[in-house]
């Protein structure tokens, strides 16, 4: 199982009855075995260009356990999805893994780093 985050952008008419779209899309996580860790929803937010000619969205992000080989489904099934606008879905555990800060020995001045 892998971590990741995904973030999704609904129709903003959608404020209204936001609760049944957010379980429709809970439901295809859990329908594929992800388990959800975390929902945000951050509200309904200026978009920064149109998207079907839409000055708004609703965004929510999630952070899921899933199996890599499921993701690709996940794809396929909120490509279709009426209600959303777009989606992202970004492996959590690579980022971690570019963020990984190098670490050097500390020396003294004039103090070799190997010592014979």
């Amino acid at each position: 199982m892998r971590h990741y985050e995904v973030a999704i952008v609904l129709h903003p008419d959608l404020e209204i009855d936001l609760e049944n779209v957010l379980k429709k899309v809970e439901k295809i996580f859990t329908d594929l075995g992800a388990k959800v860790n975390k929902k945000d929803n951050w509200g309904k937010k200026r978009l920064a260009y149109k998207i079907n000619k839409q000055d708004w969205g609703i965004y929510v992000f999630y952070e899921l356990e899933i199996e890599p080989a499921n993701v690709r489904e996940i794809n396929s099934r909120l490509r279709i999805t009426e209600e959303v606008m777009r989606y992202l879905i970004v492996s959590i555990e690579d980022i971690k893994y570019l963020k990984k800060p190098k670490i050097r020995p500390i020396t003294k001045k004039g103090e070799s780093k190997d010592k014979n």
